[in-house]
C-alpha cells in the first residue's frame, strides 16, 4: 500500500472554528473518493516544539489511485480551505510494510524460544 503523510503547521491567527471547519471536511473525503483504502487525521497532542499541529495518514493501493484522489474535485475543494490556514505544509509518499505479513513473535510461534519464566 502506498501510505501518503501529510503534516500542517497553522497559521497564529488560525481559529478553532476554521480547524473544526477543516476537520468536518476531512471527515467526509473517504465517502467520496473510492481511492481512498484508510484515512485517519488529528491534532497534535504533545505540542512539543518541532510538533506540527495537525496530521493526516491515507493509504492507497498505488500511485496513480493517489493520483486520482490529488485531482479528484471534493480533494481540491478540501485543499483551498486547507492552504490559507497553514504556515507549513509537510508531504511524504512511501510504499509501506504490511504488517500482516510478520509473525507474531511468541514461543508458540516457534521463532526462536524465550523464557517467560514459569506456567502457573
Amino acid at each position: 500500500m502506498l501510505n501518503h503523510i501529510v503534516m500542517l503547521k497553522f497559521k497564529k491567527t488560525v481559529t478553532e472554528e476554521s480547524i473544526k471547519e477543516l476537520e468536518a471536511l476531512m471527515e467526509d473525503l473517504p465517502n467520496k473518493i473510492i481511492e481512498i483504502h484508510s484515512y485517519e487525521f488529528g491534532r497534535d497532542i504533545l505540542h512539543s516544539e518541532r510538533s506540527y499541529d495537525f496530521a493526516l495518514v491515507s493509504l492507497f493501493a498505488n500511485t496513480e489511485s493517489l493520483q486520482r484522489y490529488q485531482v479528484h474535485p471534493e480533494h481540491q475543494k478540501l485543499l483551498k480551505k486547507l492552504v490559507p490556514l497553514c504556515e507549513h505544509i509537510c508531504t511524504v509518499d512511501f510504499m509501506g510494510t504490511d504488517a500482516s505479513d510478520f509473525k507474531e513473535k511468541s514461543p508458540e510461534a516457534d521463532l526462536g524460544s524465550w523464557d517467560i519464566g514459569p506456567k502457573i
